[in-house]
């Protein structure tokens, strides 16, 4: 089961607590544990911050993950980790790139979600892993390729 804590503290439009937890529950299906996660949906002020101070990049990004790494024997919880996403870049990446809103959000809470599952993209082969199984899962939801060429 998926605990979801939502935290909009955005004053941009952003999609419905259903569309979130549909999108998490999708990326997370592979987990058969419980999953607790945090979605926070901030403005460019906090995002920058963030971003500035965990990854020393001095400008607001559309979404950051921050993994659980608390010990099991510690926490007795299924606690998988945090994700924040910066509302208005969302929409401005999806107005540049000529892509539909809803795809583009969507894409970005299932690639954290995969973050907070140790896949990551520093690597190429690990990068393919990660959007072949990103566009797997924006196909079953109807959304197209999002690394295609517009």
């Amino acid at each position: 089961m998926l605990e979801l804590d939502l935290q909009r503290v955005s004053q941009g439009e952003a999609p419905s607590d259903e569309d979130f937890r549909q999108w998490c529950e999708l990326a997370l299906r592979q987990r058969t544990a419980d999953s607790e996660l945090t979605i926070r949906l901030v403005d460019e002020a906090e995002g920058r911050e963030l971003n500035r101070t965990w990854r020393q990049k001095d400008y607001a990004t559309n979404v950051l993950s921050f993994p659980a790494d608390v010990p099991d024997e510690l926490l007795d919880i299924p606690l998988l980790g945090d994700l924040v996403i910066c509302v208005p870049v969302v929409a401005r990446e999806a107005a540049e790139q000529g892509k539909p809103l809803m795809a583009h959000w969507a894409h970005l809470v299932i690639h954290g979600c995969l973050h907070l599952l140790g896949y990551d993209h520093t690597e190429d082969a690990e990068a393919e892993e990660m959007e072949d199984l990103e566009r797997q899962l924006l196909a079953e939801l109807g959304h197209p390729d999002p690394y295609a060429e517009h």
